[in-house]
């Protein structure tokens, strides 16, 4: 029997400018444990964060990592500042480097995104082909490969991964991470859209994270490589014994809850 996720407001973590920051701890996970408490963190980027935020992150959750998966443009306009988080390890992963470029230099399939990115009728249908290929480029893949690597190296203390608003790289991550340590795909569904109620800006239903973006990328990697664990195994390079270990590390076995 699956449980229910045990996360009050998705795990959202009430800082004073860092937004939409969520723990992943609570979320159910493998043979019927859950993910641990404070030490797998989801955020927009820390650019935001006030001082308060940044005392907190390393006096309450012990950060010990930070994974930046936003692109190089977007760190020269809105640096994370680690200069307020001495001692905490960055990784810049840009997850989306040359992705639409990459896209675009087949012309078929550039005729499609731009009828795609101007499509009044289905406003959604750009970033539902967008989606797959966060995972499926070449970035994605480094990126993702890099931040798995970050969580299975630091081994005590949170590791927190960002984009801008955190939710389309962000919630790719955090995708991988909760398949890694056996979340059902209901409940990552869940974690993925919640995302849309920390948005402070307007609906648009060209951006707000929705079912159809999560499932393509699903989908995309599912013909590749058979599903998301396989993706995880032969693109970003996870062995089974890897697998094991950051189930024993960031799982909280049924008995202790």
């Amino acid at each position: 029997m699956l449980l229910a996720d045990a996360r009050p407001n998705y795990g959202r973590i009430d800082f004073e400018g860092l937004p939409n920051t969520r723990d992943l701890g609570g979320l159910p996970g493998a043979d019927g444990a859950r993910v641990r408490r404070g030490l797998l963190l989801r955020s927009g980027t820390l650019y935001f964060a006030t001082r308060a935020d940044c005392e907190r992150l390393q006096e309450d959750y012990h950060l010990r990592t930070v994974v930046d998966l936003r692109g190089e443009d977007e760190l020269v306009e809105y640096p994370d500042g680690m200069e307020r988080l001495p001692g905490v390890r960055y990784v810049h992963a840009d997850a989306l480097k040359g992705t639409v470029a990459g896209i675009s230099q087949n012309a078929e399939a550039r005729a499609q995104l731009e009828a795609a990115r101007d499509n009044d009728d289905d406003p959604a249908s750009f970033m539902e082909m967008v989606y797959p290929h966060i995972l499926l480029g070449e970035s994605g893949i480094a990126a993702y490969r890099a931040l798995l690597r970050c969580v299975l190296e630091t081994t005590d203390g949170a590791v927190l991964w960002h984009c801008h608003f955190g939710r389309d790289r962000c919630g790719m991550a955090s995708l991988l991470v909760e398949s890694v340590l056996g979340v059902p795909e209901a409940s990552m569904e869940k974690d993925y859209l919640a995302t849309n109620r920390f948005n402070p800006d307007p609906a648009d239903e060209r951006t707000d994270a929705n079912p159809r973006f999560i499932r393509a990328a699903v989908a995309a990697v599912t013909r590749e490589f058979g599903g998301v664990m396989g993706y995880v195994h032969e693109a970003l390079g996870i062995t089974d014994a890897e697998v094991a270990e950051l189930r024993a590390r960031y799982l909280e076995p049924a008995a202790r809850q």
